[in-house]
């Protein structure tokens, strides 16, 4: 249920913020994980009583049904109300937010107007709400791929941390260190996305963080018994940090390809993949960590993979956010990557036009 309320929370994030803010409104709320996940610690320690503190813990829980009660405070997403076709919801909602922005929508600008207009006619006639269910996606040309690279990008993410983790412990003498160092890195990770991922372009940076911890991985491989081991320690940092940030920015990067009617079960499947690499760790412990050196090599397999699958992903980088499964279908990879290399620049053809002839002429 917490993990629902997380990403119901997520998803009202994104879909309340205009393209600019986008990013800076879902990596400032990791940092608020970061905070309770830092704090934590010195909670138990002033508690001193676990039952104590699974009562407290319940207890914030508990306040967020506040939230439920007074819809005011966590209003239904408009984008969501909109796409599915809940016109009067979506109405009531955007007429709340400009009431309370000290707007006037009956009697405001002519663009105000127009949007009252536009709302006006969306629910002549009491469409019924349309719901469109996961499997929807398997008909869609490219969505679907998206989903797919995303979601695998995520599991090598969660589930190579193990690794990284592994050949830092001969490194770290006390037991609590990786907690915190996890926690840091983390927080590390989101600046480094904040600062990033809007100037450069989300798939950008991902191919970064995805290049980045193959080549971690891959110098723990074949260096572990050669490495000093402050090298060591520096390798398995840099890997922990870019499989950090591959796992973020997956999660983001899906929120804004996945259209609106559908966000929450795609993004659900992205981070769901990504739980599932995490179980590589227990997973490793059960065994006695014999299997260690082959799911070493399987990930690192999996992440120079990841690597060449990630070419393909659209840039989502100041972009609205698909509403339908049309609209999430016509993003697609950048025209660099496989639009025409030899063209005839004609000088009464448009650009597509050139294009377009040159590849006749190719044929001819």
């Amino acid at each position: 249920m917490l993990a629902g309320a997380l990403l119901a929370l997520y998803l009202a994030r994104l879909e309340l913020c205009d393209p600019p803010h986008r990013l800076a409104f879902s990596l400032g709320a990791g940092l608020f994980s970061v905070v309770g996940t830092l704090l934590l610690p010195g909670l138990a320690a002033l508690v001193q009583d676990w039952h104590l503190l699974q009562g407290l813990g319940a207890l914030m829980s508990g306040l967020l049904l506040l939230f439920w009660g007074f819809p005011a405070l966590f209003p239904e997403s408009p984008c969501w109300l909109l796409a599915t076709g809940q016109v009067a919801r979506a109405r009531n909602i955007l007429w709340h937010f400009a009431e309370a922005s000290g707007v006037d929508p009956d009697h405001g600008s002519l663009e105000e107007n127009s949007l009252a207009t536009e709302l006006a006619m969306l629910s002549a006639g009491s469409p019924q709400p349309q719901y469109h269910s996961p499997l929807g996606l398997l008909h869609t040309q490219v969505t679907w791929r998206n989903g797919l690279i995303l979601s695998f990008s995520s599991l090598v993410g969660g589930g190579i941390r193990a690794s990284f983790l592994r050949s830092l412990a001969p490194q770290v003498l006390t037991f609590y260190l990786p907690y915190f160092l996890e926690a840091g890195l983390e927080a590390a990770a989101l600046v480094f996305l904040l600062l990033t991922a809007d100037r450069w372009g989300r798939r950008p940076v991902l191919l970064l963080g995805t290049m980045a911890t193959g080549l971690a991985s891959l110098l723990i491989l074949a260096g572990a018994q050669y490495l000093p081991g402050w090298t060591m320690l520096s390798v398995s940092v840099l890997g922990l940090l870019a499989s950090r940030a591959v796992s973020v920015l997956s999660s983001l990067f899906a929120a804004e390809v996945f259209p609106t009617v559908i966000r929450g079960a795609g993004l659900g499947l992205v981070l769901g993949a990504g739980f599932l690499g995490q179980a590589a760790d227990p997973l490793d412990t059960m065994h006695g960590r014999r299997g260690f050196f082959l799911q070493h090599v399987v990930f690192t397999s999996l992440a120079v993979l990841t690597l060449l699958c990630v070419l393909l992903l659209p840039e989502s980088r100041n972009r609205g956010l698909p509403q339908s499964l049309q609209d999430a279908d016509r993003l697609r990879c950048p025209p660099r990557l496989r639009g025409c290399s030899r063209q005839d620049h004609l000088p009464l053809l448009s650009p597509s036009d050139a294009c377009w002839a040159g590849h006749t002429l190719e044929q001819h």
